[in-house]
């Protein structure tokens, strides 16, 4: 459980993209949500210093994606560390050159999956192993995990991930067509997918 340990929250901005973040425990990543508009207000002011909560959020946390448990916000630091020790630093780099259209990997990368099933994790580690630039249905993932016919379970697993680019969920497309997103849509996925040559 992670209520009583300590999480840290680390933000980053990428042009033409926006302000996303990073949350840290003891070099695991927690949760990474994609730099988007949305998480403008968390943009470092002069001085460094994270500006207060946009109106009708108490406490800034992670955005727009659903899904998982989310660290715990009394824990966290009053102010965003900038320029912390760990893989904070070079995970945030790698997203912005990423998000650039320069392909990067995400292989050393440790994700915090205490929360998923056996299949969860296999679904995890199945979905990491797709190359960029390259695709698989949501049937192949299932497959890939060792449950073929679970392709539902495939899906509500990528529409709830709490990973991000590390876990490429953009890279999971449907026998029909582009599939889903989660609340992020559509449009976005595509533009993942632009990113890496593929156009749908």
């Amino acid at each position: 459980m992670l209520g009583s340990v300590r999480v840290t929250r680390h933000v980053y901005e990428v042009d033409g993209w926006g302000v996303g973040e990073l949350w840290i425990r003891d070099g695991v990543v927690v949760q990474h949500e994609l730099a988007s508009p949305e998480l403008q207000h968390l943009a470092p002011q002069a001085g460094g210093r994270a500006p207060a909560a946009a109106p009708g959020r108490a406490t800034p946390g992670p955005g727009p994606h659903v899904g998982g448990t989310r660290p715990p916000l009394g824990t966290l630091p009053a102010e965003v560390p900038r320029d912390c020790a760990g893989v904070a630093p070079e995970l945030c780099r790698r997203f912005a050159l990423h998000l650039g259209g320069e392909a990067v990997g995400y292989d050393d990368v440790t994700v915090e999956l205490a929360w998923a099933t056996p299949f969860q994790q296999a679904l995890c580690a199945a979905l990491r192993a797709v190359p960029w630039g390259e695709l698989v249905s949501y049937g192949e993932l299932a497959a890939l995990a060792g449950r073929p016919g679970a392709a539902r379970a495939a899906g509500s697993f990528c529409a709830e991930s709490r990973f991000a680019l590390i876990v490429p969920c953009h890279r999971v497309v449907a026998s029909n067509g582009i599939g889903g997103y989660g609340q992020s849509g559509v449009a976005l996925k595509r533009r993942l997918l632009a990113l890496e040559g593929v156009a749908l």
